[in-house]
């Protein structure tokens, strides 16, 4: 109902992103280009204009500085000399008009002959006081770009005898300016190529990415997503292929003691236990793993995370099963219990039916003496248990468990030193430690020859000091470190969680308490666990 709700939102879909993307891509270059071509249009109309008004001014001083033509200014008709010698200047120098003129405008050249002796058109500027002048100005041609300068009397002389003006035409500029237009097209279409071509390229490559999702889909998919991932308890981690942490929600965050900063990290560096590494990095599915932190138990399920057939890293989901485990614990104790009540209470029916028949055949004394005898053993192991262990759970236990241990034939003694006036852990933590090592004790001594339990026990509010022992095969060589791991066991695994959980649960407690444990070998030739809590450890 839920995953139904959402999929007729996401499948009305608009425009993808990639596709408005795409086209925002191409507005962008094709405003990009007709800018650039435009800039590029107007610089090189520029150039052209600086160029040919540089190119009338040089050609100007040239006339100007020319001998030929101050000598003609000194003759009666200056026309005759100047206007082939012009003439032959604006042909060689590719400029539109060659004009010199007196102080008073009259021309002595010019490209059309009726012009001659007419007055110039334009402004002069500085150039009758000696000093270069460049203008934009239509005259007789059309608009043109053009120079005036001074014609002095004599080499660097200060009198201003006449002035020469050259011109070159507009039409001229813009005929040499269309002559690179080709070349701007050009760029501007190549430019505009690898802009259509980039800009297909990344929206192809963006629509691989979003996969064909709109805005909206992406923006609700995004909310929800991030919602439910800080909803839920559970704790999620997403490992990638180069196995850095790309996610995690608040569980994993919490469950694992991390912030935020974890992600990007490679999963060796953020302080995991071994286990809890391996498992997180393994390439295979894992389900239903138990993992133990110092102050938590967590189920933790591995899996490959795949997308169209490849893999592209790992999702682990975190549980946290402290509180379960514990419970459990204490269930699997109080079952214990109620097995050995059951067994007792089967025995003591036996024993009943005993003293029935005695006594119906006459033989009370000796029924008296069975009875009697049965019950004396029993009220002893009750009085001393009771006597020198004042916490009602853990004297509790340690009957539970005699009673377990004398119905599959194993001797559990408690030393003769056992005194318990309080204790300074939890009663559930005291249950975890001892329960655990009698069991595992208990398991050890199972196929032994001689089945033998010992333990000593003496506890106060400041310390706790507990030692376990049996007559099993003890420990392998050079295995005395690797007991305390989760997982570790002499006995194959029965189950999807496995074995080895007793003894690393008693870690958990000890560390719980900067407390320390230690294992060796026991004077019965099997192991002995040593574990000591507060007063130094």
């Amino acid at each position: 109902m839920g995953h139904n709700a959402f999929v007729p939102h996401l499948s009305s879909r608009g425009s993808t992103v990639a596709r408005q993307i795409l086209a925002l891509q191409v507005l962008v270059v094709v405003v990009v280009v007709v800018g650039a071509v435009a800039l590029a249009y107007a610089d090189a109309r520029r150039t052209q204009i600086d160029s040919a008004r540089d190119r009338a001014l040089a050609v100007a001083v040239s006339v100007a500085d020319t001998p030929q033509v101050r000598d003609a200014l000194r003759t009666s008709d200056p026309s005759a000399t100047i206007q082939p010698f012009a003439e032959e200047v604006r042909r060689d120098s590719r400029t539109d008009f060659v004009v010199v003129m007196g102080l008073d405008r009259t021309r002595y050249s010019h490209p059309d002959p009726d012009e001659i002796g007419r007055p110039f058109i334009g402004d002069l500027g500085g150039a009758p006081e000696g000093r270069p002048f460049t203008q934009e100005y239509t005259g007789t041609l059309g608009p043109s770009m053009r120079a005036v300068v001074p014609v002095l009397d004599r080499p660097g002389g200060e009198k201003v005898v006449a002035l020469v003006s050259v011109g070159i035409t507009m039409e001229r500029i813009q005929g040499a300016l269309a002559d690179r237009l080709p070349t701007i097209a050009l760029a501007a279409g190549l430019i505009l190529g690898t802009g259509l071509l980039g800009a297909w390229l990344i929206s192809r490559r963006l629509r691989r990415q979003t996969h064909g999702m709109g805005e909206r889909e992406i923006t609700r998919m995004y909310e929800y997503y991030d919602a439910v991932l800080h909803a839920v308890r559970e704790g999620l981690l997403l490992v990638d292929t180069e196995q850095r942490v790309q996610l995690l929600n608040d569980g994993a965050k919490r469950l694992l003691s991390l912030d935020q900063g974890a992600v990007g990290r490679p999963v060796t560096e953020l302080g995991f236990p071994d286990s809890l590494t391996r498992a997180v990095l393994a390439t295979e599915s894992r389900p239903d793993e138990i993992h133990l932190l110092d102050d938590s138990v967590l189920v933790v399920n591995t899996a490959p995370a795949r997308w169209q057939g490849r893999e592209v890293g790992r999702v682990v989901t975190l549980r946290d099963h402290t509180e379960i485990q514990a419970v459990a614990g204490e269930l699997d104790t109080v079952r214990g219990l109620a097995e050995s009540l059951r067994s007792q209470n089967h025995e003591a029916a036996n024993r009943l039916h005993t003293v029935v028949s005695l006594v119906e055949m006459g033989r009370t004394e000796e029924a008296l003496d069975f009875a009697t005898e049965e019950l004396e053993v029993a009220q002893l192991l009750t009085d001393r248990v009771v006597g020198s262990v004042t916490d009602p759970v853990v004297s509790a236990l340690l009957l539970g468990k005699s009673a377990q241990a004398a119905e599959r034939g194993i001797r559990l003694r408690i030393d003769e030193d056992t005194d318990v006036t309080d204790l300074p852990v939890e009663q559930r933590d005291a249950v975890t430690i001892l329960g655990n090592l009698l069991d595992n004790a208990l398991e050890a001594v199972s196929e032994a020859h001689e089945r033998v339990v010992v333990v000593a026990l003496t506890g106060s509010a400041d310390a706790l000091h507990l030692r376990v022992s049996d007559s099993g095969a003890g420990l392998p060589p050079g295995l005395a470190e690797q007991v305390f791991e989760r997982g570790w066991s002499t006995k194959s695994s029965d189950g999807p969680v496995g074995r080895g959980l007793g003894l690393a649960l008693v870690v958990q407690a000890v560390r719980k308490y900067d407390g320390r444990i230690e294992v060796g070998t026991s004077d019965l030739g099997g192991a002995v666990f040593d574990v000591r809590i507060g007063a130094g450890a």
